[in-house]
C-alpha cells in the first residue's frame, strides 16, 4: 500500500499541503494535471485518477495510466484498459475462509522454500465479517435468537477456530465475529475510512470486495465494487486490478418523495429504470438536486442494489449529508474535520444544490422523485418492478403465462386450487398467492432506519387494530447490526413485531442468501400436494426462482413495510386500497391506509431515536465476540497447525510443488474431453454455493469421515477444504453438458463409454494418465464467486497434469 512519495515519484510535483486542526497534511492535487480535463470528469473517474497518480511506479501503475484517465472523456468509448490499486478489501466468511486458507498455506510454502512466512500478510487493509453461515432454522419464538446463534457455531466451529487463528495472526486484518452484522451494513456504519491518511498523506478509501453488493459503500461516497476471490487475494498482496476505463452513466433525481413511498420503492424504480438504459461495464453516477432528499441510508440502499441494475458502481460523491451521517455513526470527530477538509481540496466533494459543480457523463438519464410509488419486484427477478396498486392482476397474469421470468404456465382448471391442512391444531388453507415467508432481512434495507422503524410503526399500529399474522407464516428480522436492535427497543415497537412474529433470529444475511431455514412439514406437504406457487416476500436484493426456499416458486422483494403488510394479508394477490388486511376484534374492516406511517412522521421517530450513542456502544466492542467466539480455544502460531480430520479446513495443494524457479509450458498431448458446455455458464454452474446433494461425490466423502447428512452444511461453507470444492465443481444440477441427454453434474467417461458423475470420470481418466481439457462457450464464469470457479477446475482438470492447459475456449 502506498507509504509516501519519493523524490523520483514521477508527480512530485502536484504534492501539496492543507492544515486542519493545526495539522498539516499533504495530498496530490490531480486537478493541476489540467484544469480543464479534471473538472469535466465524473466524481467516481476522479477517484480512479487519484490511485493512478498516488501509486504509479512505472510497473504496477504507468504514467499512461494517469494520462488515460485523464483524458477519460475522449477514451471512454474505446475500451482502454488501466490499472487501478484500491485502498482496502472487504471479505465475508464464504469468501473469506478461503483466501486465509491460501494465505496460511503460502506461509507454510515460503518456509519450505527457506523465507520468513511472517513476511506473507495483506499488504493493504482488509477486513472480514462473518455474516453467511447464520440461517433461520428457529423463527417466531422468544429464543429464536440464541438457538439460531447455537447451531451457527455447532454447524462452524472448526470454520471459526481457523478465522479467529487468521485473527490473531495476519496483520493488516480485521475480522469481525458472527453475531455482528452483515458486512456491507458494518462496512457503512463502522469499517469505512472515507479518506485514509497514511504518513502524512491524504487520499480516498476505495474498495474491492468478495462479494457483488460491496457497492452498497458508493452510498457514502466510496468507490468499491465486488471481485472474485482471486482478485481480492491478489489485491491484497499489493496487487493492481485490470480494468476496463468505464463510460459513467449520469443520474439525475430531481423532485420530493411522496408520503407513502419508501427508499425501497426508489431503489426498485431505478433497478428497472437502469435494466432498460443497459448498464453493464458501466459505472453509474448520481447527481441532481434531488439527492439531497435522499439520505446516505436512502443513497446506500440504491448502491447496494447496483449488480441487480447491472452497473459496476452506483456512485454518491459525499456531501454535506454525508458529513451528518458520520457524525451520526459516532465517527471521531477530527477524522470528520480531515475528511471534509481533504475532499474538498482535492474537488471530491459534492454540493448537490449548484449544478455548476456537474461534470460531463457518457449519457444522462433522469428520476423524478415526484413519480415513485409503493412497489415490489418480481416474482423471479429483481428488475421486474411491480406496483403494488397492479400487484393482485399481475400476479394473476404470472400464474397463466408462458413458463418464464413472468410465468408459471399454469392451466385454466388449476387456477383455484386449494389445499386444507391442520396447523397447531387449527385447519387453514393454502392456494396460490398464499405467503409462506416474510422476511425483513438484508443489508439493503435493515441498514435504513426510515424503512425498519417504519416496518415498526406499521406493526405497532396493526396490533393496536386487533390485526395478526397466521401462525403458519415463516416471519423473521434479521438486522444488519446491533444498532437496529437498539434504536427499535427505543422507539418502543419491538413488542408489536414480536407479537406479529417479527423477533430478530439473528444478526446476518439469512434470509436475502437463501439461508432462510425450513418450512413446517405440513406446509411443504400442503405445496407439493396442490403443486402451488405459493410466495416469500423478503426486504432482500435477490429472488431468483429457488434462491429463498425450493417451495417459494414466486418471491417478492419488497421495503420492510410491505413485508409486514403481505404477511399480514397472508397473500400476494391483494388489492390493498378495495380489500383489507383484515378484521378487528369488533369484525371492522382495516386497511393498509389506515396503519401505514407517514415519511413525516418515521422521519421524527428516526431523529429522536437513532443517535451516536447506539453506534457508541455496540461498535467499540464488535470485534471482541460473544461468549461463543471467546470460548474457542486457538493455538498461537504463525504457521497454522493443520488437523487431517477436519472436514471444513485443509491444506489446499496450490503450493505444494511451487520452485523458485518458473516451470516451462509443455504442450497438451492426447486430451479427452471432460465437458462440452454452452454459452453463459455462470460460476454459480461451476462452483455451486448451495447445499450438497445427499447423492454427490461430496456427500460421500463426507460420509466416508462420519460426516451424516444434516451435518453437510452448503459447498460455501466448506471452501476451506478443496476435497470437497473439487468434488463439487461442476456440481450445479442445473448444468448442461452436451456430452449428455440430460442436464446436472454428470458427464460421458469416453473410453468405457459411460456416464457418471464429473468428479469421478475426472478421476477415471487420472487413473489412466489422460490429460483433460473442457470446452465452453461465450461469457463462460459470468458471476461473482469466481475464486473456486477457478480453483475447482484447476483441480479437476490438472491436479496430476501441472503441465498441460486447462481450457479450450469455443467462441
Amino acid at each position: 500500500m502506498f507509504s509516501g512519495p519519493t523524490m523520483d515519484h514521477t508527480y512530485n510535483t502536484l504534492f501539496e499541503t492543507f492544515q486542519v486542526n493545526g495539522e498539516d497534511l499533504k495530498f496530490y492535487n490531480c486537478r493541476n494535471l489540467s484544469p480543464e480535463k479534471y473538472d469535466r470528469l465524473p466524481y467516481s473517474i476522479r477517484v480512479l485518477l487519484e490511485s493512478a497518480v498516488r501509486n504509479c511506479d512505472e510497473f504496477h501503475v504507468t504514467k499512461k495510466d494517469v494520462e488515460t484517465i485523464l483524458d477519460w472523456n475522449d477514451i471512454q468509448l474505446k475500451e482502454t484498459e488501466i490499472s487501478f490499486k484500491p485502498s482496502r478489501v472487504i471479505l465475508q466468511d464464504f469468501t473469506g475462509v478461503p483466501a486465509v486458507v491460501d494465505f496460511a498455506a503460502m506461509r507454510d510454502a515460503v518456509k519450505r522454500l527457506g523465507g520468513d512466512p511472517m513476511k506473507v500478510n495483506p499488504i493493504c487493509p482488509a477486513d472480514l465479517v462473518v455474516d453467511h453461515s447464520i440461517q433461520v432454522d428457529f423463527s417466531g419464538r422468544s429464543d429464536s435468537l440464541k438457538k439460531n446463534q447455537d447451531l451457527e457455531f455447532e454447524r462452524n466451529k472448526e470454520r471459526f477456530k481457523f478465522l479467529k487463528w487468521g485473527a490473531s495472526t495476519l496483520r493488516n486484518m480485521i475480522i469481525v465475529p458472527p453475531g455482528s452484522g452483515i458486512v456491507h451494513q458494518v462496512n457503512l456504519e463502522y469499517l469505512a475510512r472515507v479518506v485514509f491518511t497514511k504518513d502524512g498523506v491524504c487520499f480516498p478509501d476505495s474498495v474491492v470486495g468478495t462479494d457483488s453488493h460491496t457497492t452498497m459503500i458508493n452510498g457514502l461516497g466510496i468507490v468499491g465494487w465486488g471481485v472474485g476471490g482471486i482478485e481480492a487475494e491478489a489485491v491484497m498482496l499489493g496487487q493492481t486490478i485490470s480494468m476496463v476505463l468505464p463510460q459513467v452513466i449520469g443520474y439525475k433525481i430531481s423532485g420530493k418523495i411522496g408520503p407513502y413511498a419508501t427508499s425501497t420503492d426508489i431503489v426498485l424504480t431505478i433497478t428497472k429504470h437502469l435494466r432498460s438504459v443497459g448498464v453493464v461495464g458501466k459505472f453509474v453516477e448520481f447527481f441532481g438536486p434531488g439527492v439531497e432528499e435522499l439520505s446516505v441510508a436512502d443513497r446506500a440502499t440504491i448502491s447496494n442494489m447496483c449488480p441487480e441494475y447491472g452497473a459496476t458502481v452506483g456512485f454518491f460523491a459525499l456531501d454535506r449529508i454525508g458529513v451528518d451521517y458520520l457524525r451520526q455513526t459516532n465517527r471521531d470527530p477530527e477524522r470528520i474535520a480531515v475528511i471534509e477538509a481533504y475532499l474538498k481540496a482535492a474537488g471530491l466533494f459534492r454540493n448537490y444544490s449548484n449544478d455548476c459543480e456537474d461534470p460531463v457523463y457518457s449519457q444522462v438519464v433522469e428520476l423524478d422523485l415526484e413519480t415513485v410509488v409503493s412497489s415490489v419486484s418480481g416474482p423471479k427477478r429483481p428488475q421486474d418492478r411491480v406496483p403494488v396498486n397492479k400487484m393482485k392482476g399481475d400476479f394473476a397474469e404470472c400464474l397463466t403465462n408462458k413458463v418464464g421470468f413472468k410465468g408459471f404456465g399454469l392451466p385454466s382448471d388449476k387456477l383455484n386450487t386449494q389445499v386444507p391442512f391442520i396447523y397447531d391444531n387449527k385447519e387453514y388453507v393454502l392456494r396460490h398467492g398464499s405467503t409462506v415467508i416474510a422476511a425483513i432481512t438484508s443489508c439493503t434495507n435493515t441498514s435504513n432506519p426510515s424503512v425498519m422503524l417504519g416496518a415498526g410503526l406499521l406493526a405497532k399500529k396493526a396490533v393496536e387494530a386487533g390485526l395478526s399474522v397466521n401462525p403458519y407464516v415463516k416471519t423473521s428480522l434479521s438486522p444488519g447490526s446491533g444498532v437496529v436492535t437498539y434504536y427499535l427497543e427505543e422507539s418502543g415497537v419491538v413488542p408489536a413485531l414480536n407479537q406479529l412474529g417479527f423477533g430478530i433470529v439473528g444478526y446476518g444475511c439469512m434470509t436475502c442468501i437463501g439461508n432462510s431455514g425450513p418450512l413446517p412439514d405440513v406446509i411443504v406437504e400442503a405445496i407439493e400436494k396442490g403443486d402451488l406457487v405459493c410466495c416469500s416476500v423478503l426486504s432482500g436484493n435477490r429472488n431468483f426462482e429457488g434462491r429463498v426456499h425450493p417451495n417459494t416458486r414466486a418471491n417478492y422483494l419488497a421495503s420492510p413495510l410491505l413485508v409486514v403488510a403481505y404477511a399480514l394479508a397472508g397473500r400476494v394477490d391483494i388489492d390493498f386500497k378495495t380489500e383489507p388486511l383484515g378484521y378487528n376484534p369488533e369484525g371492522k374492516p382495516i386497511f393498509l391506509a389506515d396503519i401505514w406511517p407517514l415519511r413525516s412522521e418515521i422521519h421524527e421517530v428516526e431523529r429522536k431515536h437513532v443517535i451516536p450513542a447506539m453506534f457508541q456502544e455496540v461498535y467499540e466492542k464488535i470485534q471482541k465476540g460473544n461468549h461463543q467466539w471467546n470460548s474457542l480455544e486457538v493455538v498461537e502460531s504463525d504457521l497454522y497447525p493443520w488437523e487431517a480430520s477436519s472436514t471444513y479446513i485443509q491444506k489446499p495443494p496450490f503450493f505444494d510443488d511451487m520452485t523458485k524457479e518458473i516451470p516451462p509450458v509443455k504442450p497438451i498431448v492426447n486430451a479427452k474431453v471432460l465437458l462440452m458446455l454452452g454459452d453463459s455458464v455462470t460460476t454459480d454452474h461451476i462452483s455451486p454455493a448451495g447445499s450438497i446433494s445427499r447423492t454427490s461425490p461430496a456427500a460421500r466423502f463426507l460420509q466416508l469421515k462420519g460426516v451424516v447428512p444434516r451435518d453437510f452444511n452448503s459447498y460455501g461453507a466448506r471452501r476451506g477444504n478443496d476435497a470437497i470444492m473439487t468434488r463439487g465443481t461442476f456440481a450445479n444440477v442445473r448444468l448442461v453438458n452436451k456430452l449428455v441427454s440430460n442436464p446436472g453434474p454428470k458427464t460421458l467417461h469416453i473410453p468405457s463409454g459411460k456416464v457418471m458423475d464429473v468428479f469421478d470420470a475426472a478421476e477415471a481418466y487420472k487413473a489412466d494418465n489422460i490429460p483433460l481439457i473442457v470446452i465452453a462457450g461465450k461469457d463462460y464464469g459470468c458471476g461473482s464467486s469466481r475464486d473456486w470457479a477457478a480453483k475447482g477446475p484447476h483441480l479437476l482438470v490438472s491436479l496430476h497434469f501441472r503441465d498441460f492447459f486447462l481450457f479450450y475456449f469455443l467462441f
